[in-house]
């Protein structure tokens, strides 16, 4: 089958989806709005200058006292809630992202050479995964975080990264595994082809696919991660803007009534999270020809 067939089978399967399409179009929205944050915003809700305390609690527009352009209310800052998702959502996704990178780059790279090489490398490899892999990657996030102490965007991705990377080695291993034994590997070595070119040129292009659905699952639950974190206080500090701290400091006011300081943040978490997963739902059953097509 070519690439051009195959590509024109996706594109297809893809727009017959409505649920890829929407969850799709969910996920670029957030992008573009993150990416568009410093403009698109009424204010900046970590700029100082920009925030009065005057605005404190005001509730969204639509109800008494509201005012333009807090359109969802002001927090006991005074800073936007609408502002603050926006930016909360920019942090959101660079932990997610950067996570992904680092930690599928780092396990792509263990799982194609344990796969491959076998012996002692995917003996001391693979048992240092499962022992990783026995403990929860929150676990394993807080001990991190505090053996690093501090808190930082950075010091997040990287506590993340040092469990995260399991999932990327097991699955990049498994599917490495069952590459090696087709023919054209067989030939490719028959020929005299190099390790670096067998890896490169033939493992790696036929053994990826599943990477792709691992990323697509693996971005939602590290921002659901990084969320968590920042809820429980140990995720990024006070002075950035994340979904989890405000989702914490709107429940010290839920029971005053103040719900606007809640409920907007935690259903942008929830529908970034559901857009990331109604796109990783097609792509896992495109990517898995164990899956049963849909008719």
């Amino acid at each position: 089958m070519s690439k051009r067939h195959i590509q024109s089978r996706l594109l297809a399967s893809y727009v017959r989806d409505p649920s890829a399409v929407i969850g799709s179009i969910i996920l670029g929205v957030f992008i573009l709005a993150a990416l568009l944050a410093p403009w698109i915003t009424p204010q900046n809700p970590y700029d100082l200058e920009k925030v009065s305390l005057e605005h404190f609690l005001t509730p969204p527009v639509w109800m008494e006292g509201g005012q333009m352009p807090f359109l969802l209310g002001t927090d006991d800052q005074g800073r936007g809630i609408l502002s603050t998702i926006i930016y909360g959502c920019r942090t959101s996704l660079v932990v997610g992202f950067s996570v992904v990178l680092i930690a599928g780059t780092f396990g792509v790279v263990i799982g194609l050479l344990a796969g491959y090489y076998g012996g002692w490398l995917d003996a001391v490899m693979m048992r240092l995964a499962d022992t990783l892999f026995a403990f929860s990657t929150t676990f394993m996030a807080f001990l991190f975080l505090g053996l690093f102490g501090g808190a930082s965007i950075l010091v997040v991705i990287i506590a993340i990264c040092m469990a995260d990377w399991v999932r990327y080695a097991r699955t990049m291993r498994g599917s490495v595994l069952e590459v090696k034994e087709n023919a054209y590997i067989m030939a490719a070595k028959a020929t005299g082809a190099k390790d670096i070119r067998l890896l490169l040129r033939h493992l790696l292009p036929n053994a990826i696919p599943p990477i792709f659905v691992v990323v697509a699952v693996d971005l939602a639950v590290v921002i659901m991660l990084e969320a968590t974190l920042s809820f429980l206080g140990v995720g990024v500090p006070l002075t950035e803007p994340s979904l989890g701290l405000m989702i914490s400091i709107g429940k010290n006011y839920i029971y005053a009534g103040l719900w606007w300081m809640i409920v907007f943040p935690g259903a942008a978490l929830v529908l970034l999270v559901v857009g990331i997963n109604l796109f990783a739902d097609w792509l896992r059953e495109e990517l898995n020809p164990k899956l049963e097509r849909r008719a």
